[in-house]
């Protein structure tokens, strides 16, 4: 039977509307975290080369699934390690503080140096500038020792856990091993059954990461390693035809994860 041409014109938009509603949807990544810039207040860094990874399933619920099904429980952190694991990211902490302060007041220094060397010592402002050049010289001497008091206690400190975490990590990774030998299994299981893929990419320098998605549920994993933990990302998104979605990756929807 031939179609009229309202008809066919009709037919037509409505395959392109079809075509539209299964198409992919762009979904934008940004990734940062808020550090401690050098003069002491919090700044934005984007967390650039991050990896990326789009799941149509719930690795979490997989893990969680496992670990309850497994032989035997998961090896807990002794309390002591976990305290002195947390000194040592405190005196970590103090070393890299005054190491800041210190870099601050050297560059400060260097600057009223200069400043001095290419004035004449009879200009009225020579006087106060150079007392001024003395007063955080001296700092800067008695700055010095403190940044390397903080730094011989951090590394006291770390040598004095480094064993037991290697062990205690040790103990928990064979666990895993066994717990989870079928998790590449249950997730490939659990690939097929969505009907849907796995997408992937890395953040740019800007922290920005574009995926073009079919709709759908999925999960957006991520993790970033700081000196002694890491932050997790796994956020639920719903992919939908439409205007671009933004997910927004930071310490405030990200869950802090010790690395043993």
């Amino acid at each position: 039977m031939k179609l009229g041409k309202t008809t066919a014109t009709l037919v037509a938009l409505l395959a392109t509307v079809g075509l539209a509603a299964c198409g992919p949807a762009e979904v934008q990544v940004s990734a940062e975290i808020s550090v401690d810039g050098p003069d002491g207040e919090t700044v934005a860094r984007p967390l650039g080369d991050l990896e990326i990874i789009v799941l149509p399933y719930d690795r979490d619920q997989i893990f969680d699934s496992l670990t309850s099904a497994a032989s035997s429980p998961a090896p807990q952190i002794p309390e002591d390690i976990r305290l002195a694991q947390e000194e040592v990211v405190q005196a970590q902490q103090a070393w890299r503080e005054s190491e800041s302060r210190w870099n601050t007041l050297r560059d400060t220094l260097q600057t009223l140096s200069q400043s001095l060397d290419r004035m004449n010592r009879a200009e009225p402002q020579y006087g106060p500038m150079y007392r001024e050049w003395q007063d955080l010289d001296r700092q800067y001497s008695g700055l010095d020792r403190q940044v390397s008091a903080a730094f011989d206690r951090f590394q006291e400190l770390q040598a004095a856990t480094i064993t037991r975490v290697d062990s205690i990590t040790a103990i928990r990774n064979n666990w895993a091993d066994e717990a989870f030998a079928d998790v590449g299994t249950v997730m490939t299981a659990k690939l097929t059954a969505s009907g849907l893929q796995l997408y992937a990419d890395t953040t740019d320098a800007q922290g920005a990461a574009l995926l073009e998605i079919a709709p759908g549920e999925y999960w957006v994993h991520a993790r970033h390693a700081l000196p002694h933990n890491e932050l997790y990302w796994n956020v639920p998104v719903s992919v939908v035809r439409g205007d671009p979605i933004l997910i927004r990756l930071s310490r405030d929807n990200a869950e802090v994860r010790s690395l043993y």
